[in-house]
């Protein structure tokens, strides 16, 4: 078994180098008092012995936040969390901080500001990182404040504030911000560039320079004028207290940004929906006006934002570590998925031996000590995960004892931990507004490290207790400590006074943070993205067996965005990522900076893959939805490894079963005797769903439920369509390609119908078309799969602009347009064995059918490998383009165009085949 996680990171050079001064020992805790909740009870004082937060060498440290923010519960876990956490005591100001385009980090005399475009690989070739290198400084002639603390915040802004007695200074910065937002007294703005600047602009108050290759404007109040003096730039404010800032995509970009420079943001907030398996959420900026009228303003998207937003955008963009980001103009923009698949367990299969599982069963339920000696939160959550995922299986083959045992198992230590003042107990600190389980580990307590990685277990098993026992689960009960550490983990409440707001989800980076002080120069951190996605997927199971269908949905949104998040970010599926240079297909660890291939604890290749995997259950599921990212994942564990897995073969047995069932079946077959499962595994749960995928083939998330527990499956040319229902009649599930299924009360029903991998089948009408020899699209597959030739673009670049294209086009098309559908597409092509090529789409709609055109798409290009054999370009890749608007069909016409963008020699693109298609957003 590898060795325990432990937070010093042996494997980052990073975290190495960031000493701090320690300031002496904690003070000893008063006597715990006991709060009731409901048959449950936590402490209010932490036990004796323990700690709670301190500086990195134990000194007790209490929330940096001005009188203002004082009785808010302060964020921790945030991208901007050294601010108000002091996790050094001679950092009084701040650690790096990346809110993207721009980083930050807070100094005696104002705000660092840099905009890093140029990625470095360090660590040997384990981490690629844009770090943060000051650029400028953002400040007021003569501040030196002995500190900078947090003043207010919202859900992906803040602002600090600096005071040296006679000036103060506050800045407003977040994530997707150009803008930096600044109000200050006492002196005049000043601007000090970490090189000359380059006047490229000077219109008095607006001036535009050029600092280490990249472009700001700098707005003070009309009437004011900057002065430039060597590397120092200052303006009188003329009596007013507002000055911005903005990087600029480029110089050219000043007359579009100008506008916005006095329309200050105030606030963030992000709103979201589940409705009929569709997910919507709404990002939205609240603006006051400094000057003028103007409200509006500019934000930065990141890719697991732009790939699903239906508003438009502008041509700008920006270097980040999540890749390209583009810049939408408004206060405002919507994201549109498909809900991530839920089930509490793999439905049943007749390829299962029931007797072969039983024996799995009884291993765990019958061994001398089902916890493998656990006692703090991570390790007790692991244990009562692994136990709970057992339940249904046991359900499943009529084992209602062992059923019983396992539910008794998993009760007994819940309640146990339910209850203050035994030898394991949560302890809530008023003064950091947190439940804290002792005993602690991983920095959960000093470090306010990891909470949503560690309760998200319990309220996993938590939930499967709520699915065959709901007096348990009633508020009045058990359900009410349960509730704690949800609001401790994932409040969807901005205005509990106990806890912050989605304590570690950052709405906008579309993923958790793992660091509680994010005390590090890469910035904040989280390593297992799986084990975030796991409280997720608890919220939804949660919120399904109680009747919380807020909470249900809550946990729809967040393991949905973070579902797209990991795809993008820690498994690069689409390739559009991790810089050329660094040289990996996955990361361990995301970082404010970058993303590192290595793990907080070892170099084991199989770890680093298996830590975002763990723990596999019917949350996973959604990591099926990108099968080739699985192989290429699976594929550089085995060439970094040497072979396949040793330790950790069953978690990643159970991965690839996500993408390549039978494949994983045959690994299972072949090397299941003599193995030591993973900690939170066992050999039923490993058996059970190897061979339950190998049935009914691997998650098809294209096709979504109407409720959020719900699943589809494909195998060959067979869909399998699951869904569970927690309550207490039955009910009718529809599923987005017009199948239903009826599921009786308390139960999860299967069944199957015709269709396979791919978006959802659509009418003859509209929806799905395909591409045939001749030029066609056609509403059916015809024929023998067959290919035409897309010819060179003879080394020229013709990114985006069609040459030579193969052009297939369907006519006397009516169709009503889905509100906030999208197109996708999926184009087998293969560039042979030739080096470089790509190939590009361009899909337009003539609503009318009158020669124009009124909305036209643009895709990235597809970069082919030089390996013989059909890769499949899809609408991931990303818009390149896109303009006018979507309306209804009447009588219009749908073009596809196909060309090669850049390369010295022809490809194909397949034709006339199931696998080859245009998907329309009409029905």
């Amino acid at each position: 078994m590898p060795a325990p996680r432990t937070r010093p990171a042996a494997v980052l050079v990073l975290a190495a180098a960031l000493a701090a001064v320690g300031l002496g020992p904690a003070a000893p805790p008063a006597a715990a008092a006991t709060v009731p909740v409901g048959a449950g009870s936590h402490s209010d004082t932490r036990p004796p012995g323990t700690s709670g937060p301190t500086t990195a060498t134990g000194t007790p440290v209490t929330p940096k936040v001005t009188a203002a923010a004082r009785d808010k519960p302060v964020p921790t876990n945030d991208w901007w969390s050294s601010l108000a956490f002091q996790r050094y005591g001679d950092n009084p100001w701040s650690t790096p901080m990346y809110g993207h385009p721009l980083t930050y980090q807070a100094v005696s005399g104002g705000l660092e500001i840099g905009y890093p475009t140029t990625p470095a690989i360090v660590g040997d070739g384990r981490q690629y990182e844009y770090p943060h290198r000051r650029d400028l400084t953002l400040g007021l002639t003569g501040l030196n404040s002995p500190d900078t603390k947090a003043d207010s915040w919202s859900d992906w802004t803040v602002t600090p504030y600096w005071s040296d007695g006679s000036r103060t200074l506050r800045t407003t910065i977040g994530h997707g911000l150009p803008f930096v937002y600044a109000q200050g007294t006492g002196g005049s703005a000043r601007i000090t560039t970490a090189t000359a600047p380059a006047v490229f602009a000077d219109q008095g108050n607006v001036l535009g320079i050029t600092v280490a290759g990249h472009h700001y404007a700098l707005f003070a109040p009309t009437g004011s004028d900057w002065n430039v003096s060597g590397s120092t730039l200052t303006a009188d404010l003329g009596g007013k207290d507002y000055f911005s800032l903005a990087v600029l995509p480029d110089t050219g970009a000043l007359a579009a940004y100008r506008p916005y420079a006095y329309s200050f943001v105030t606030g963030s907030a992000v709103e979201w929906d589940y409705t009929g398996g569709t997910v919507r959420a709404t990002y939205r900026l609240t603006t006051e006006a400094r000057e003028g009228t103007e409200r509006g303003t500019l934000q930065a998207l990141y890719r697991h934002q732009w790939l699903h937003v239906q508003d438009p955008l502008t041509t700008y963009t920006y270097a980040s570590p999540r890749g390209t980001m583009k810049v939408r103009r408004g206060t405002s923009f919507t994201t549109v998925q498909k809900a991530a698949p839920v089930l509490p367990g793999l439905p049943p299969t007749g390829a299962v031996d029931s007797a072969r599982l039983r024996g799995y069963l009884s291993e765990v339920a019958d061994s001398a000590d089902p916890f493998s000696g656990a006692v703090d939160t991570y390790w007790t959550g692991k244990a009562l995960g692994k136990l709970a995922q057992l339940v249904p299986l046991a359900d499943q083959i009529g084992e209602d004892a062992l059923r019983g045992k396992l539910l008794a198992l998993v009760k007994g230590r819940l309640q146990e931990w339910f209850t203050a003042g035994g030898p394991s107990e949560f302890s809530y600190d008023r003064t950091w507004r947190t439940l804290t389980g002792y005993p602690a580990s991983y920095g959960s307590d000093t470090e306010l490290n990891d909470h949503h990685f560690h309760y998200g277990y319990y309220v996993y098993a938590a939930a499967v207790v709520a699915q065959y026992d709901p007096a348990w689960a009633a508020e009045s009960a058990w359900g009410g400590m349960v509730g704690t550490l949800v609001r401790d983990t994932a409040n969807p409440s901005r205005t509990d006074a106990a806890y912050p707001f989605l304590r570690g989800f950052d709405v906008y980076a579309g993923h958790s943070w793992a660091s509680g002080h994010q005390g590090f120069a890469a910035g904040n951190n989280q390593e297992s993205s799986s084990e975030s996605t796991n409280l997720s997927a608890a919220l939804v199971l949660w919120g399904s067996a109680t009747g919380d269908t807020a909470l249900r949905d809550l946990g729809t949104y967040l393991l949905t965005t973070e579902g797209e998040a990991i795809a993008q970010y820690w498994f690069d599926a689409d390739q559009q990522v991790f810089p050329a240079s660094f040289g990996h297909d996955t990361a361990g660890m995301v970082w404010g900076s970058g993303a590192a291939y290595a793990t907080w604890w070892t170099a084991n290749p199989e770890e680093i893959h298996g830590i975002n995997v763990l723990p596999v259950t019917g949350g996973s599921l959604h990591l099926g939805g990108r099968k080739e990212a699985i192989r290429r994942n699976l594929a550089e564990m085995e060439r970094e490894n040497g072979g396949p897995a040793v330790e950790w073969r069953d978690l990643l047995w159970e991965f690839r079963s996500l993408a390549d069932p039978s494949a994983a079946k045959s690994r299972w077959d072949a090397g299941h005797s003599g193995y030591t499962p993973e900690a939170g595994e066992s050999r039923a749960h490993t058996y059970h769903w190897i061979t339950t995928l190998d049935a009914l083939g691997a998650p098809d998330p294209s096709v979504t439920g109407s409720v959020p527990t719900s699943a589809v499956f494909a195998k060959g040319g067979t869909r399998t369509y699951a869904a569970h229902n927690h309550g207490p009649t039955a009910r009718t599930v529809t599923f987005s390609d017009g199948r239903t299924l009826t599921v009786p009360a308390r139960s999860t029903a299967t069944a199957t119908g015709p269709g396979g991998p791919g978006p959802d089948p659509e009418p003859p009408t509209g929806g799905t078309l395909h591409p045939r020899t001749g030029g066609a699209l056609a509403a059916t597959a015809g024929g023998a799969p067959g290919s035409d030739t897309v010819p060179s673009a003879g080394g020229a670049n013709h990114d985006g602009t069609p040459h030579g294209s193969l052009v297939y086009e369907i006519r006397g098309v009516d169709g009503t347009y889905r509100p906030g559908g999208s197109t996708a597409f999926r184009l087998p092509v293969d560039g042979g064995t030739a080096v470089a090529l790509g190939q590009q789409a361009r899909i337009s709609y003539d609503l009318t059918g009158d020669g124009t055109f009124d909305r036209v798409e643009t895709y990235h290009y597809f970069a082919t490998d030089p390996v013989a054999g059909w890769e499949e370009y899809h609408q991931g890749r990303g818009l390149k383009s896109a303009t006018g608007t979507w309306g209804d069909l009447r009588g219009g016409t749908v073009r596809l165009e196909v060309w090669s963008a850049i390369g010295n020699a022809d490809a194909r693109l397949r034709t006339g085949a199931e696998d080859s298609a245009v998907v329309i957003p009409y029905g």
